[in-house]
């Protein structure tokens, strides 16, 4: 009796079952059809290359006498918590039983047979590697649903720290909170954001970190921000990892078009009316790019540059939703209040 062919048949369905699982994620969590109509090309691969056996597999097959039932009955170590659980133990399960196979059919004479699994092994590698990128991306944090996008600036505090800026911020109900600074040293700027990402931690606010990677990565930042001159994006996210957004500036829709392809998860579209918080900054782009990109960009944009409680109405007509506001909130003498003031010409305008 050759009992390999158990182990051959037990594998077959092993792997099949678990490619099952990976294949229907991607179909109905993730409806994407690549991922899932190449793991439907293994799957069936993995079947058909020993369809001339299945007589002998079927024929050794004991699974009412199989030890591992009684072992498998009494383990806890497969309890799954989340999605990624149940992906990573599939995969797992999946590269470990074809290499059973294909060592398997080594010794059985089959050698030519293995090397198609070995081959599967490999695919099945790199399917792994788009999946997690996909399942990554997914549940990469996203913005909050919000309106105010509130940003630091020390030269227009009225002489209050960042990190006292940022607590108003936070207790006026603000859900997202940047941390920009350009002059100064870095060690004062990590204390600062180490004390802000506390304080946004605590109080489920979500940080970004303008320009500074590294300030990003060391803080574990919800998101940094970059512009059109800093580090390309796609180096940004070899840095940050898939966990952290990104966010990018654009002045234009080429910039904008691009910022989309090239894999940003939001991005800034001003500055909008003219602002002298930034010194490097060019011309207003006005609210007909706003126009532009509420109508065709699918991901979602800050509308920033000079924006206030003024003129905040005339944003919201345009199809804003997020409004990054600077010197109008970190000026205010009273910094809840003006907050409240925001809100309510943002709600109004919407009706």
């Amino acid at each position: 009796m050759k009992k390999t062919y158990r182990v051959i048949d037990a594998n077959i369905n092993r792997i099949s079952e678990g490619i099952r699982v990976l294949e229907d994620v991607a179909r109905f969590v993730f409806d994407d059809s690549d991922i899932t109509e190449n793991l439907k090309n293994i799957r069936h691969t993995v079947r058909k290359t020993v369809k001339d056996l299945q007589p002998q597999l079927i024929g050794h097959r004991n699974s009412t006498h199989d030890t591992g039932l009684d072992i498998s009955k009494k383990t806890d170590l497969d309890d799954k918590k989340q999605l990624q659980d149940l992906v990573s133990a599939n995969f797992k399960r999946v590269q470990e039983g074809l290499r059973v196979i294909e060592e398997t059919l080594k010794i059985e004479d089959y050698y030519d047979m293995s090397k198609v699994y070995e081959i599967c092994r490999f695919n099945i590698y790199s399917e792994e590697k788009t999946y997690f990128t996909l399942l990554n991306k997914i549940a990469r944090k996203k913005l909050p649903d919000t309106e105010l996008y509130c940003i630091t600036d020390n030269g227009l505090s009225n002489g209050r720290s960042n990190s006292e800026v940022v607590s108003e911020m936070i207790k006026a109900g603000v859900k997202i909170v940047q941390y920009r600074e350009k002059e100064k040293p870095m060690q004062e700027m990590l204390a600062e954001c180490r004390d802000i990402r506390q304080q946004t931690q605590e109080s489920g606010v979500f940080f970004i970190v303008n320009d500074h990677v590294d300030l990003a990565i060391t803080v574990c930042a919800d998101g940094v921000h970059i512009g059109q001159d800093d580090m390309p994006i796609e180096e940004v996210r070899k840095l940050v990892g898939d966990g952290m957004t990104i966010g990018l500036s654009t002045e234009s829709p080429e910039q904008a078009e691009d910022a989309v392809n090239r894999g940003a998860d939001y991005i800034g579209a001003g500055p909008v009316f003219k602002t002298d918080t930034k010194k490097d900054t060019c011309d207003p782009v006005g609210l007909n790019y706003l126009d532009y990109v509420a109508g065709n960009v699918d991901i979602p944009f800050v509308a920033i540059g000079g924006i206030s409680e003024d003129n905040v109405s005339e944003v919201v007509s345009h199809g804003a939703k997020y409004f990054a506001m600077i010197s109008d909130i970190v000026s205010a003498e009273n910094i809840i209040k003006k907050i409240e003031n925001v809100r309510k010409k943002i709600k109004k305008t919407k009706g």
